[in-house]
């Protein structure tokens, strides 16, 4: 069986005139082939340029939210794929790091949404200012690319390898373009398998090529990114193929890289830290067989030490069982296939041309549950090179497996050197107990490694490992380890994005990006800025506020309030010499004095203070001085709701501190051209968006909507409204409601809660978003056999008359009793407010299911 490629919008098969064969690395059986022969790959790349418009029109919280829906889904099915991933030799320890490893990028790069605007589009740094009096500036925009990001990847991560890159990509606005190594293709399309069954990406934004395609770079254009995991010396070929310097396409190479582990010269036998080391270097030797492009090559220790760390790892590898990875005594599993484990051993005997091999045999390993010689498996080698500086083996030839060599060095300067001789690698550790050495060690060695991991007794517990590349922090590295950079969190998103400078007036700027710019004609607010709900501010919508003069007695009092008796506000026969002319307010006081004047008192959709972003004194006040305030939208931030509290957004408020009348005190008379502006900050608030998902409930709208069900032109028997899913008819949902009614009057409470206290808190707080109830959903009170209820009242007239009733008891209980709680029995304790948000929601779900009001929430006509 060929493994069908996803391109185009549906799965096709390549010929079978040029396949490769797919083995199971535990049996060494044949699983299949790959081939992408026959199938039209410039094609493929278009298509993914041409219906990469969706997903660059979408916002950045469009595409976060799409990829943590994406992780979700996927982590629903992870057991599928842990099945499948045994037949690449990884035990479950193993395919956690692939998989669900993956899945975690995924998240975090989800994450990421709230720290870009709510656009398609991104605003890098600091606004910059071209002109005297800044009435000419510039900005630096972040626009997706309108290429296809197209992904080489290696064999031994078919998961994590394919989704680190893609969570960027997407989060930047760019489709992509996969191609997994062919010995794991069958695991990476599983996945995309999955993906495309889920529907949750646009279409176009994720295609696979499952198998080798040498031509793949033919057609590549200047729009499009290329990104490479593997060897260095296939990362080169690729990088110099002429489509790449003729399209000037960006090129991120990845390559395997001989990365050190430094033992400390504090780190004796016997110290946490020599124990530390010990076990780090013995996991990253056996997990994933070896097969890590972070794995530990060459353990760099004190020449003294060579041999306690020789003995130490020795007994570590012998207590590692190797065989079937299936089996829960498995510690470390095979290798990708038989040929992989070839290639290893002439490498491991290159380097053994003037290094020993002190643990393992080339030729015998035990294993269980398997048979050795079927399965690609093979035991872990640790070597040992007396002579690092005279003999290059071990700096030079990687062995892609169990291996590392373990060499001596004489002081903190030749460790580093030996370190560097590596020519560049992905990630360097150093464990040490002594700050001192692993400063110096990190400041000299950190030119050749994309990562430094510093590990001891204090952040042991915590540490990730020398062998983790992390979402949020850059993962590459100079030289050997291919010059590149990925994930890297903000970093990588940028590099599938294009980065544009941008000049005109602040007016033009701030349409442009989205974001106020200082001098930029203000927007003058129709009332309150605090007034209005998250969608109807707008960058520059501003007040100016009234004015407030600052009393010496003012800056005493808040001097005594805070404790603050610094010399300039409490001791005017100190100023001499000084900055300060008179007595001065202090400059928390003013931003404290600004907020009463650009404070609504009133309730409203602003629900709180949120933080203060930046903050800046110009000059000093004085008392006596008049202060008016500028009150300016800067800026619009989404962000995740979690708890009870309704959707709200971020609002980023500039604020201007302005001197009502400037003084020259040097001659005691106002200056016209003194700089009025005084103090600038930029505040956060929490804004609540609009409601505008339910219809709010009253009796006059509950009487409306059935009168114009039942009665009038448009009038039906109750027989003839029929829901739009489910089974009740319009008497049982009218009895149902009463029911709710008096379970929230306290009338009927002899119910258990049915909802587990683990997920009580979270269920309550969906009653406080805008979404609606699920359809066909069964409440706990209702029959378990899904029949339904006896009817109650002979008509449909009395039971509206009875619900009506109900309704009115709820209103008066809560009337006597505010403070009161009842029960529900899905979403526990109640309120009398969050009663309100239930039978918001609860009418509305029930009024929508029988046509009495439209899915708009308006009452139907």
């Amino acid at each position: 069986m060929i493994l069908p490629s996803y391109i185009q919008g549906n799965w096709q098969t390549g010929d079978n005139s040029e396949t490769r064969n797919m083995f199971d690395a535990v049996t060494g059986e044949i699983i299949g082939a790959t081939s992408t022969s026959g199938l039209d790959i410039a094609t493929t790349l278009q298509y993914g340029r041409d219906h990469g418009k969706v997903l660059r029109d979408m916002t950045f919280q469009q595409r976060g939210n799409m990829i943590k829906k994406l992780a979700l889904y996927l982590t629903k099915r992870k057991e599928h794929f842990y099945e499948i991933s045994y037949k690449t030799g990884a035990t479950r320890v193993d395919s956690w790091i692939d998989i669900e490893g993956g899945f975690g990028n995924l998240f975090a790069n989800a994450s990421l949404r709230k720290l870009f605007p709510d656009q398609s589009y991104a605003v890098e740094g600091d606004p910059i200012d071209l002109s005297r009096g800044g009435r000419f500036m510039a900005h630096h925009l972040l626009v997706p690319k309108k290429g296809v990001a197209v992904h080489i990847n290696a064999f031994n991560f078919p998961v994590w390898g394919m989704l680190e890159k893609c969570a960027v990509n997407w989060m930047a606005g760019m489709p992509a373009v996969v191609l997994p190594a062919p010995q794991t293709a069958f695991l990476t399309e599983a996945v995309v398998r999955e993906i495309i069954s889920s529907g949750i990406l646009p279409e176009g934004s994720l295609q696979l090529l499952s198998g080798l395609t040498t031509n793949i770079l033919d057609t590549v254009e200047s729009q499009d990114v290329v990104t490479f995991t593997g060897s260095a010396a296939t990362g080169r070929k690729l990088k110099n193929h002429p489509r790449l310097l003729q399209e000037s396409v960006p090129f991120t190479m990845e390559a395997d890289s001989l990365n050190a582990c430094v033992l400390g010269d504090d780190a004796v036998p016997g110290t946490p830290e020599f124990d530390l080391f010990i076990k780090e270097v013995r996991k990253e030797m056996t997990v994933k067989c070896g097969q890590k492009c972070t794995a530990i090559r060459r353990v760099i220790v004190p020449e003294n030490l060579v041999e306690e760390v020789q003995i130490a790892l020795g007994k570590q590898l012998e207590r590692t069982v190797i065989g079937d990875p299936r089996l829960k005594e498995t510690r470390m599993g095979a290798m990708i296939n038989t040929d992989q484990r070839e290639t290893l051993k002439d490498q491991i005997n290159k380097i053994a041309q003037t290094a020993q091999i002190v643990y393992g045999n080339l030729d015998e390993v035990e294993v269980i549950g398997a048979d050795a010689q079927k399965g690609a498996f093979v035991s872990p080698i640790l070597m040992r090179e007396d002579e690092p500086f005279k003999n290059l083996g071990a700096h030079e030839i990687e062995a892609f497996g169990p291996v590392s060599t373990i060499m001596p060095y004489k002081g903190i300067d030749e460790a580093i050197e030996l370190a560097q001789m590596g020519k560049g690698s992905l990630v360097s550790s150093v464990v040490t107990g002594d700050d001192a050495f692993a400063k110096a060690y990190t400041i000299e060695a950190a030119s050749h490694h994309g990562r430094i991991l510093v590990l001891n007794r204090d952040s042991a517990k915590q540490s990730t490992g020398h062998g983790s590349p992390l979402p949020l922090l850059v993962h590459g590295g100079p030289g050997r380890a291919g010059g590149g950079e990925e994930m890297g969190g903000l970093r990588g998103i940028k590099h599938f994005m294009q980065r544009c400078a941008v000049q005109g007036s602040p007016t033009t700027l701030t349409e442009v990006t989205g974001i106020y710019q200082p001098n930029g004609d203000y927007k003058e607010a129709e009332k309150h800025p605090f007034a209005y709900h998250y969608e109807d501010i707008k960058p520059g919508m501003s007040l100016q506020t009234h004015k407030r003069t600052l009393t010496d007695t003012d800056i005493q009092n808040f001097a005594n309030l805070t404790w603050d008796h610094f010399y300039a506000h409490t001791d005017i026969t100190s100023l001499d010499g000084s900055i300060f002319k008179k007595r001065t307010a202090h400059g928390y006081f003013i931003i404290s004095a600004a907020a009463g004047l650009f404070v609504y008192p009133n309730k409203g959709p602003v629900s709180a203070n949120y933080g203060l972003e930046d903050i800046r004194f110009l000059r000093p006040l004085y008392h006596n001085d008049t202060i008016y305030v500028r009150l300016t939208c800067k800026e619009k931030r989404e962000r995740d709701v979690s708890g009870r509290e309704h959707p709200s957004g971020i609002v980023k408020w500039y604020v201007e501190v302005f001197d009502a009348e400037p003084v020259d005190y040097e001659n005691d008379k106002t200056d016209e051209e003194a700089e009025s502006l005084v103090a600038v900050a930029t505040i956060l608030t929490m804004v609540e968006k609009k409601q505008q998902t339910f219809v709010e409930i009253d009796e006059d709208l509950i009487k409306s909507a059935f009168a114009r069900a039942l009665s009038g032109a448009e009038g039906k028997a109750p027989e003839n409204i029929k829901p739009k899913w489910g089974k009740m008819t319009l008497q049982h949902m009218i009895e149902h409601l009463e029911q709710g009614y008096r379970i929230a009057s306290g009338e009927i409470q002899n119910f258990e809660i049915a909802t587990p206290e683990k997920y009580l808190e979270k269920t309550a707080a969906t009653l406080w978003n805008y979404d609606k109830m699920p359809q066909n959903h069964r409440m706990p009170l209702m029959r378990e056999d899904g029949e339904l209820e006896e009817l109650q009242h002979p008509d449909v007239d009395t039971a509206i008359k009875k619900l009506l009733e109900s309704r009115q008891n709820y209103l008066d209980f809560f009337k006597k009793k505010p403070k009161a709680t009842t029960k529900n029995a899905v979403f526990g304790e109640l309120n009398k407010y969050e009663w309100y948000l239930l039978e918001r929601k609860h009418v509305n779900h029930h009024f929508e299911q029988f046509g009495l009001i439209k899915n708009n929430g308006h009452i139907n006509s």
